[in-house]
């Protein structure tokens, strides 16, 4: 099976054998327990966990939207009083496609499961509806077939459909959020939300993990997409528009009928806030500012009903969003009156310390009512889960509570009285996926969120013209659909990958040649004829979570191939129309200087010819269709203006929310051309601890012996030919001691062994390469040296990796004292390291015996070290 990440949702590529290890295996800890017992018409108990914050008078004061049905409410309490423990437990188990059986949910009946992004029934990337229908029928029989388990109860099933059925091939996939925040549509969203809900019905899947209400503060984020806005207004708005189109209004006889799925309102709370955007990083707001910014998309979504809400992998002030029951319990489940369910994300649970993705009863002490749990974790998980609750560590009134909350849902939903999957109304209407409808409302919105930057009197063009379309972004539907396409990071794509779907340069092949005009396709700027205009589409590759986080916001930094094809289509005389293809906004300004027009077109998903009739005029020389978009997200003026928010003091971006032109508007082509000067900043680079004491986030210390890999969770720990142990050097436990055990193979050669710090996404530390930088290490070497001692950095390819032997270097150092090696990042990158993409940053590793110690890694520039260091060189 293809390794996981520790808290991805999805598989990784071949780096993943370390990744795999870093799954969480702190020590325990204690942790006071929220109880979460509620009645309908009743709130739960408040939390008595300290928690950062605190002040509930700061968050609304909401009702369920859905008034308590007296007879519901009691077909539920039957159905609960009848449950075993272990009835109980497994409806809170949420495992994946990949992990289970059918012969699992017979014996155990879980409450739910879910498709990770790139997992299909079979491991088929090319499976049919038919497929996936097959595969929820036959979970849902097994979950009511009450011989194993003893249960009746109906199981459902989660996606990510964020942005269309985006998992199966031929679906209908609408532009990303952060393009739908540029439309300004709410009834545009809600009836993509709809659709969407149908062409998911179609395959016989209940639940949809979806909106995702983030306001983005940090366009470093690699999520920044998903969310619809910096300001919490349109979120807000979008949230309530999204749940209705899924779930159907409150009021309305569909709700949650035939035609509707049930919602997901994600991620809570304050991930688009955390710090240096990083992924499932630590948002340190105020609570107030929490409120605010962040919590507005839970008002809107949940005033309009929505039945689930999401952990957030985040922390707020330090505290794992899963764990916390001031967030989870005391805000969520009672200020705010959330009556539905609150799932965990990705193995999020095993991420709160004194958990594992095997053991975690502090999440659902703290209000998470199921776990999902991906991966093997999924059996000790639920074992545990029964152990702990029969022990008294976790209430049986806690427990009591989640499976209301889940049988409430399922109730509302009509699952115990629906036909089965493949009986259900939609199911199997194939004509539905990829419906002309369907498709003609992904047009739409792809029309109405492209945003026009620059014009200088080009556009719209004549279609009678001499085109050339060219760009790796031309005719290539996976780069624009982005991240969440078919695979997780919408990588491994190809055209034929989208039956129905257009490129861009189709749309503008059949305009142009439907009025007379001649065009050419190249994906690099070349021509045969010379064209009068220039097309050119390019932009940002797929990515998702973690992958697409950057420290900066510099388009193509360091590598600007696309603007040197922009430099020399203008040096050639012709005319440049540029389509910016990007789930944020980039620092662009070289890029906008060497094009007439310039147009933000987002992640337009599938329906790329919709683009196509608001650049060309039709044949007798009329606008078809006007530029509407207006930017969601401020645009920056330089590339380390990360954070520029709408009502920021000194609030000055390079085009402000709200900015987009038309075709009414004048442009003044005489207007001076945008700066292109980058301030440095790497002047005052600081030093990037590694390890000082402890490990730094994001950062996690593995052992590796031969081929086994293992997390380091203890003060002192072994792992074949390797020994870690934690000792005092200036202050308590500030230093690690590692002793290596020769070890051989099988045909007695020497195996390796040492440690590696490894991150579960790829970090760009680009910054320490554009000034000299080191590896630095605080070393005492206490044994001889008896084998090879190297030192490596890796990302996430082939090939991307590079090993410094460092035997020469130890030998040279007086035994017993401590010393500082630095080694240059550029004899790493000489061999290969993309430092834009670093996933081990540091390990060590020995293939002989030797006792050796360190007390402080780092990464710095050179000029901050001292007088008379000295780096070693490459060889």
């Amino acid at each position: 099976m293809t390794p996981y990440s520790i808290s991805a949702r999805r598989p990784l590529p071949a780096f993943g054998s370390l990744l795999l290890l870093a799954l969480c295996g702190c020590q325990p800890a204690t942790t006071t327990t929220a109880t979460a017992d509620s009645q309908p018409g009743q709130t739960p108990a408040a939390s008595t966990t300290q928690q950062t914050g605190g002040d509930i008078s700061l968050w609304p004061a909401m009702q369920p939207a859905i008034p308590a049905k007296a007879e519901l409410e009691a077909r539920l309490e039957k159905i609960l009083s009848a449950m075993t423990l272990e009835q109980k437990i497994a409806q809170m188990i949420q495992p994946e496609i990949r992990d289970i059986t059918v012969a699992d949910m017979r014996k155990y009946g879980f409450g739910s499961y879910l498709n990770g992004g790139g997992s299909f029934p079979d491991g088929n990337k090319q499976a049919t509806p038919q497929d996936w229908i097959k595969l929820a029928e036959a979970m849902y029989q097994a979950s009511i077939d009450a011989s194993e388990d003893g249960s009746t109860i109906p199981t459902f099933w989660g996606t990510d459909a964020v942005h269309g059925h985006n998992n199966v091939i031929g679906a209908t996939l609408f532009p990303h959020n952060i393009g739908l925040g540029a439309a300004r549509d709410e009834n545009l969203i809600e009836q993509i939300a709809h659709a969407t809900a149908r062409e998911v019905m179609v395959t016989g899947i209940d639940w949809v993990f979806a909106p995702t209400v983030a306001v983005v503060r940090d366009d470093r984020w690699g999520r920044s997409y998903e969310g619809y806005s910096e300001d919490p207004e349109i979120v807000r708005s979008y949230a309530g528009a999204i749940v209705r189109g899924l779930q159907g209004a409150t009021t309305d006889a569909d709700f949650l009928g035939n035609e509707r799925v049930v919602s997901t309102v994600k991620h809570f709370l304050g991930d688009g806030g955390t710090e240096g955007g990083i992924d499932q990083g630590d948002n340190i707001a105020s609570e107030a500012d929490l409120v605010r910014l962040h919590a507005q998309g839970y008002v809107g979504g949940l005033a309009a009903g929505a039945q689930t809400v999401m952990a957030s992998f985040n922390s707020w002030h330090g505290v794992k969003n899963h764990g916390n029951p001031y967030l989870l319990t005391d805000v969520l489940k009672t200020k705010m009156g959330f009556d539905g369910l609150v799932v965990g994300d990705w193995n999020g649970h095993g991420q709160i310390p004194g958990c594992s993705n095997e053991n975690c009863a502090q999440a659902a002490k703290a209000g998470l009512d199921v776990y999902m749990v991906p991966t093997a974790a999924w059996k000790p998980l639920y074992e545990n889960l029964i152990a702990q609750t029969k022990a008294g560590e976790i209430p049986q009134s806690r427990i009591d509570d989640a499976v209301r909350r889940i049988l409430r849902v399922k109730l509302r939903a009509g699952l115990f009285d629906k036909p089965s999957p493949a009986n259900r109304p939609l199911s199997g209407k194939t004509e539905l996926i990829g419906s002309a409808e369907h498709r003609a409302i992904a047009a739409q919105a792809v029309q109405k969120s492209l945003v026009l930057l620059k014009n200088n009197n080009i556009l719209p063009l004549s279609p009678k013209q001499k085109v050339l379309v060219t760009g790796i972004g031309a005719d290539n539907i996976g780069m624009q659909s982005g991240g969440w396409t078919i695979t997780w990071q919408g990588t491994g794509n190809q055209n034929s990958d989208f039956p129905g779907g257009s490129s861009i340069y189709s749309g503008i092949q059949q305009q142009v040649q439907a009025a007379g005009g001649s065009v050419e396709l190249s994906t690099d700027g070349s021509y045969q004829q010379k064209p009068d205009v220039a097309i050119v589409v390019y932009g940002e590759q797929p990515y998702a979570e973690g992958n697409g986080d950057i420290d900066n916001l510099e388009y193509q930094r360091g590598n600007k191939t696309d603007l040197a094809m922009l430099k020399k289509l203008k040096a050639d005389g012709i005319k440049v129309v540029s389509l910016f293809i990007s789930g944020r906004p980039l620092w662009t300004n070289p890029e906008i200087n060497q094009s007439d027009a310039f147009v933000a077109i987002w992640l337009p998903g599938s329906e790329g010819a919709a683009i196509a009739p608001v650049l060309f005029q039709s044949a007798d020389g009329k606008v078809q269709q006007d530029f509407h978009g207006k930017l969601s997200f401020s645009w920056p003026q330089s590339p380390n203006q990360h954070k520029v928010n709408r009502g920021d003091d000194n609030y000055q971006p390079l085009y402000p929310y709200g900015y987009g032109l038309t075709y009414k508007d004048k442009t003044d082509t005489a207007a001076s051309a945008l700066s292109e000067e980058i301030t440095d900043t790497t002047a005052n680079l600081p030093a990037m601890a590694l390890f000082n004491r402890d490990v730094k986030a994001p950062w996690q210390l593995v052992l590796q012996s031969g081929k086994q890999t293992a997390p380091v969770s203890s003060s002192q720990q072994t792992l074949g030919a390797v020994k870690i142990r934690s000792f005092d050097y200036q202050v308590q436990e500030d230093a690690r001691e590692l002793v290596f055990s020769p070890a051989s193979g099988s045909d007695s050669s020497p195996q390796s062994s040492g440690i590696a710090l490894i991150s579960n996404f790829p970090r760009d530390l680009r910054a320490y390469r554009e000034q000299p930088s080191v590896l630095s290490l605080t070393l005492k070497r206490d044994s001889d040296i008896q084998g090879a001692v190297s030192v490596a950095m890796a990302c996430g390819g082939e090939g991307c990796s590079a090993t410094q032997d460092i035997s020469k270097a130890l030998t040279a150092m007086p035994a017993g004292s401590w010393q500082q090696l630095h080694l240059s990042l550029e004899c790493f990158a000489k061999q290969g390291v993309d430092f834009a993409q670093v996933s081990n940053v540091f390990s060590l590793q020995s293939t002989g015996a030797l006792t050796l110690s360190f007390h402080q890694l780092h990464i710095q520039p050179v000029a901050k070290l001292g007088a008379g260091a000295v780096v070693l060189g490459c060889e």
